[in-house]
């Protein structure tokens, strides 16, 4: 590296929860001006040391050093002080707040007792052209895409002279312009000799963005890599412990009758004139870029999202959903892309989110709940789909990203249905976790499910569909079999742009 002392080194760090041993003597060291990729599977441990970095925890054992010297967080305080900031998936602003009063929340210059604004403005403008970015420092947070909150956010932390930038799963709202964009500030950063941590699933962007890269499994330090030395597979082997020989396990289903036909379907402002079948066993891809009305289609279908023309068939007969009660008896389910705020209640455990659409099983004549044998119906669910947890009594937020999902994947497999709607079912998830996600795509298809699957990441839309459509401004403007798809093809119909 460009100099020998690290800007922090963490050595032999240990954390438990509960008995759970999140962090097993891990080591990581992180230079200035580099940009370092922290990889691992959900549940491996990343959040915990990023959490240890920032003094959110204190580790049980170990040693953090910064700049060479031995130091101690109480709280995240410290860590700020100390030149350590952090943007996460979920950007942290005060909404009602302008981009300068963001920025410099708690600092503002004051002149006479009084804020003085014309200052403080000027200091927001500056720090956003030094990230090269145009934004009017007078704009309110809530008006700002989730890519501009980030910048607002790495723009604070520069404020405060961080001098390493931690970043989690930064990328997983954006569209591919915004990915760029954020990729180009992360290299300025890197120019002007701030250290950045960078969190992702994506192997790609690891590739195109980092220097090198520390790998996690369940809680314990495997290696790290220069980036320009590694290959892929051997990244997705340290990660999981084993080869994912085929990230899209896709077989060929037998094809049944039409389960699912829609014709002109419209949401006045959502989408127009949306029209297409699903036969059983059939797994249709929906591509498009974010915006495009995919998930206001999906979210139409199972009765959240009023329509205002057209009409919807299950199994040849006409029906009117207008809410997702209706279409629970029709036999639809969906699995929702946001499964933290509609996936699941957070607060409560693994078995009452599992059984929850399907309590009427077990209420007895009184209202009283057959609590042991939802349980155990929870448990059983909760054991196919391999679900990492102390138990089915354990609360749902203290899981990590990929065992979440798949507890939403398990409550509406619970309901068994004819017609499975899965809005972006793996996102944000590990590879291992991706690689299971798909393989009980096709066990689902090869029972004859009909599955509905709409993803932002072509090689998923690619490697799992029969057939692909592509929305553009809440309408369809492609259809491709499994056979002529190509990521050019898709992207041409996502953007209106032609191929060469």
């Amino acid at each position: 590296m460009t100099e020998q002392t690290p800007i922090i080194q963490m050595r032999e760090i240990s954390k438990s929860f509960g008995g759970v041993r999140a962090l097993n003597n891990v080591d990581i060291k992180v230079y200035s001006g580099e940009v370092h990729a922290l990889l691992g599977e959900n549940g491996a441990g990343k959040s915990t040391l990023i959490k240890t970095m920032t003094g959110v925890h204190q580790p049980d054992s170990g040693d953090i050093y910064l700049r060479g010297e031995l130091v101690r967080f109480n709280g995240p305080r410290d860590a700020q002080q100390m030149g350590i900031g952090a943007i996460y998936q979920e950007p942290s602003l005060f909404p009602d707040l302008d981009i300068a009063e963001n920025i410099l929340a708690g600092r503002q210059p004051v002149s006479g007792g009084r804020i003085n604004w014309r200052q403080m403005y000027r200091a927001a403008r500056d720090l956003l052209q030094q990230l090269g970015v145009q934004l009017d420092p007078r704009i309110k947070a809530r008006n700002l895409s989730v890519a501009q909150q980030q910048t607002v956010e790495i723009a604070r932390a520069l404020s405060l002279n961080a001098q390493l930038l931690i970043m989690d799963e930064p990328t997983s709202s954006l569209t591919s312009t915004e990915v760029e964009e954020l990729f180009r500030i992360i290299r300025q950063l890197r120019q002007t000799g701030t250290a950045v941590i960078f969190i992702s699933h994506r192997l790609e962007e690891l590739f195109a963005v980092a220097d090198r890269v520390t790998i996690l499994r369940d809680g314990n330090y495997v290696g790290t890599r220069e980036i320009a030395g590694v290959k892929t597979d051997e990244l997705i082997q340290m990660m999981v412990g084993r080869a994912v020989d085929d990230l899209f396990p896709k077989q060929v289903a037998p094809l049944g009758d039409t389960l699912l036909e829609v014709k002109g379907l419209t949401a006045t402002g959502k989408f127009e004139n949306v029209s297409f079948a699903l036969r059983a066993g059939e797994i249709l891809g929906v591509a498009g870029l974010i915006g495009a009305g995919r998930t206001d289609v999906a979210r139409a279908l199972f009765g959240i999202q009023p329509i205002s023309a057209g009409t919807i068939e299950i199994a040849g007969q006409e029906v009117a959903i207008q809410n997702p009660r209706q279409a629970m008896k029709l036999g639809l389910a969906f699995v929702p892309e946001d499964r933290q705020h509609h996936g699941l209640v957070l607060p409560m455990s693994i078995a009452a989110n599992i059984t929850l659409p399907i309590l009427s099983r077990f209420t007895r004549t009184g209202g009283w709940m057959r609590e042991r044998a939802a349980k155990q119906v929870a448990a059983v669910a909760a054991r196919r789909l391999e679900v990492k947890s102390a138990g089915i009594d354990q609360k749902a937020r203290e899981l990590s990203g990929g065992n979440q999902q798949k507890v939403v994947l398990a409550k509406w497999l619970e309901t068994n249905p004819r017609i499975l709607i899965l809005d972006e079912p793996t996102r944000g998830i590990d590879v291992g976790t991706k690689a299971a996600v798909h393989q009980l795509m096709s066990d689902l298809a090869n029972q004859g499910v009909a599955i509905l699957m709409i993803s932002s990441e072509l090689p998923e839309i690619l490697g799992m569909s029969d057939r692909i459509l592509v929305m553009r401004e809440g309408r369809i403007t492609g259809e491709y079999t499994r056979a002529e798809a190509t990521q050019e093809k898709i992207m041409a119909s996502a953007t209106a742009v032609s191929p060469n």
